[in-house]
């Protein structure tokens, strides 16, 4: 007795075993099934690469206050605000590089642009701006503005590097505020105003030296 039941036992397992592994098999074939099914990654579009642009950054210079345009070859995307992030982006890169003469952190400059028509006075005698005009609104991120170096010139040439750099190359910005993180925040590192709206025509020192004292040109708030 002791021995056909063993025998039992031991069939039974037996096909419990091979049930078991034609269960998984089938399973394993659905699954299968549900991934084809499925659009996969070959069924997307290929990237298309940006053209590469000649454009003009307006390079700082810690030693004398001078701002320099420089020209350099990009790939940039057709979109306005993604041009312009890409724009201070590749400026900033450009400041954490070795032998840099405005030296900043290796710090992502830039989470977001965005741009908005100008607002039209509501009348008087300031003359209104172009209907075209844009203001961008110049999203910095928390870790690029906690590790920038702190001081009256060394911020405002950061500021003045930005605008002249998007003046120049986006002119239809003509007004440019800042944001960090999302937020709004006084100022950039202890020093140069966050708060106001800059005019872009009007802070482009190319070769003068920028003075520390009164920071670039503003528009009413």
């Amino acid at each position: 007795m002791s021995s056909r039941w063993q025998k039992t036992v031991l069939w039974v397992l037996v096909i419990g075993s091979v049930c078991m592994a034609a269960a998984l098999i089938r399973m394993r074939e659905r699954a299968q099934d549900q991934l084809a099914a499925m659009p996969g990654e070959t069924t997307m579009p290929a990237p298309v690469s940006a053209p590469v642009t000649t454009v003009t950054l307006m390079l700082a210079n810690d030693a004398d206050g001078a701002m320099t345009p420089v020209s350099s070859r990009l790939p940039l995307p057709a979109e306005a605000t993604t041009r312009a992030r890409t724009l201070l982006n590749d400026l900033v890169r450009r400041y954490a590089q070795p032998g840099s003469q405005h030296t900043l952190a290796a710090f992502p400059a830039v989470s977001d642009v965005f741009l908005l028509p100008v607002q039209q006075p509501s009348g008087g005698a300031s003359a209104a701006p172009p209907a075209e005009a844009q203001l961008a609104v110049v999203n910095l991120t928390g870790a690029f503005c906690d590790h920038h170096p702190s001081g009256i010139l060394v911020e405002t040439l950061t500021l003045l590097s930005m605008l002249g750099t998007l003046h120049a190359n986006l002119p239809r910005i003509e007004q440019v505020r800042f944001l960090v993180d999302g937020q709004p925040r006084e100022t950039l590192a202890g020093h140069a105003d966050l708060t106001r709206t800059y005019l872009t025509a009007n802070d482009v020192p190319l070769t003068a030296a920028a003075s520390p004292g009164p920071n670039p040109s503003e528009a009413a708030p």
